[in-house]
């Protein structure tokens, strides 16, 4: 197979980790006869000091020509900690899932048998868990009306029927893939919003007679999150209770290294990390590039690539199973492996499989 790809590494850890990933892409084309072909573009903070705008026109037309986009992360702290800055590097992030009409995110969260100790939570509650997290991306309060002055402001939660029911389409197909088991988390005895997201699911539900529907308030799913993990097989929600849910979600794990995620909609899938870009990090070899290589499996699934999925993920098992793992869930007295040596340890195990 031939593809294009757009390669964003972005800011702070993102240029380590990327390099790991991209490295992995390589060492799987070379092994299974793919010809893959690479255009790096600008974004976030970076391009903020290099041309003014966080997503440039010039990365938007890179991000459409492509296939897929491997995303790494933005974010920085000089803009973090001025109020006033009136461009972010976020911003970047929220023009391209707009632009590209990214839609659905798709985030799953799982544990690694070897690393459930590494969860905050108690192991007879996170071992098995399995879950993915469905986020609406490109509607909610994130894009809607906004106001500020020095003495009020607001957000404005907006949602139309088409998008609501365009992402709990997705939600549906999901779990009918898997465990047969949707829940639809919302603020329904609260905000007009989410009223319009559970009458549009009951209306969907009769279309999907196979899955079981269930619906939670965010609150009580936080709590469930928490207390019980392994309820959840497909959650769905709108953008603002989906970023907090999912970053909650990636704890469960005992590392927000371990996870990938995937943007898809009207225009080019992108794959990225679940985490930010960690700039008090950045060149010191310690970020986990496990996400971001991850990330790069699930872009392959995504083309019907499974055996080349299957085999990184086998890689990153392999790897942590042979305690090759970055500082923060390396076992105590395992020996010290950074970015770039557990990025090399795996592609040298894809090469010898």
């Amino acid at each position: 197979m031939k593809l294009k790809i757009a390669v964003l590494p972005g800011d702070g850890i993102g240029p380590e980790i990327m390099k790991q990933g991209v490295a992995v892409m390589d060492a799987i084309a070379e092994k299974f006869g793919h010809e893959v072909e690479y255009k790096e573009a600008l974004c976030g903070a970076h391009a903020i000091d290099e041309v003014g705008d966080p997503f440039p026109e010039e990365t938007y037309q890179v991000c459409k020509d492509a296939d897929a986009v491997l995303f790494a992360a933005v974010g920085d702290p000089k803009f973090d900690n001025d109020p006033t800055a009136k461009v972010r590097p976020e911003q970047g992030l929220l023009a391209m899932r707009k632009k590209l009409g990214l839609f659905a995110n798709i985030r799953p969260v799982q544990t690694f048998k070897c690393l459930v100790h590494k969860s905050p939570l108690k192991a007879e509650l996170v071992e098995g868990a399995d879950f993915i997290c469905i986020r609406e991306l490109t509607g909610g309060m994130y894009f809607g009306e906004k106001y500020q002055d020095n003495d009020k402001a607001y957000d404005t939660n907006y949602y139309t029927r088409p998008e609501v029911e365009r992402i709990l389409k997705v939600g549906f197909e999901y779990a009918r893939r898997r465990n047969r088991h949707l829940t639809v988390v919302d603020k329904a005895n609260v905000l007009a919003s989410s009223r319009l997201w559970r009458q549009i699911a009951k209306e969907m539900e009769p279309q999907y007679p196979d899955v079981n529907v269930d619906y939670m308030f965010v609150d009580n799913a936080s709590m469930r999150m928490i207390a019980e993990p392994k309820f959840f097989d497909v959650m769905v929600t709108e953008n603002t209770f989906g970023d907090i849910l999912t970053d909650e979600g990636s704890c469960i794990s005992g590392s927000m290294g371990l996870l990938p995620s995937a943007s898809t909609g009207e225009s080019t899938p992108v794959f990225e990390p679940v985490h930010g870009s960690w700039p008090q990090a950045k060149g010191q070899n310690i970020a986990n590039p496990l996400a971001q290589i991850l990330s790069v499996a699930m872009m392959l699934e995504y083309f019907d690539l499974k055996e080349e999925g299957l085999l990184i993920r086998r890689a990153v098992d392999a790897s942590l199973d042979a305690n090759v793992r970055t500082p923060e869930i390396q076992v105590e007295g395992g020996a010290r492996y950074g970015t770039k040596e557990v990025g090399e340890w795996i592609v040298d195990y894809i090469r010898k499989a």
